[in-house]
């Protein structure tokens, strides 16, 4: 994994900024994609990503590798940040 992502906190809130209707992108406070929101059925799943030493994605990777597959009913950014960061 690259060192250079460390896990965000909840002193710095996540932001989801939408790709079309059925993918949402999560970025911490750094600008870092730490992984997508993905509509599947009715429920947002976290799809965690990562890069490895060669700046490759490693699905399911990164950061927040823990929260992998965590499901929300809604888009909320607070909502979001807090349970992917607790």
């Amino acid at each position: 994994m690259n060192n250079t992502f460390t896990r965000p906190t909840a002193l710095t809130p996540l932001t989801l900024h939408r790709i079309n209707d059925q993918v949402v992108r999560v970025l911490d406070s750094q600008g870092h994609c730490v992984g997508n929101l993905k509509l599947i059925g009715a429920v947002w799943k976290f799809k965690a990503l990562g890069q490895d030493a060669d700046g490759r994605v490693v699905p399911g990777g990164g950061p927040l590798t823990g929260r992998h597959n965590m499901a929300f009913a809604t888009l909320d950014d607070t909502m979001v940040s807090a349970a992917l960061l607790a």
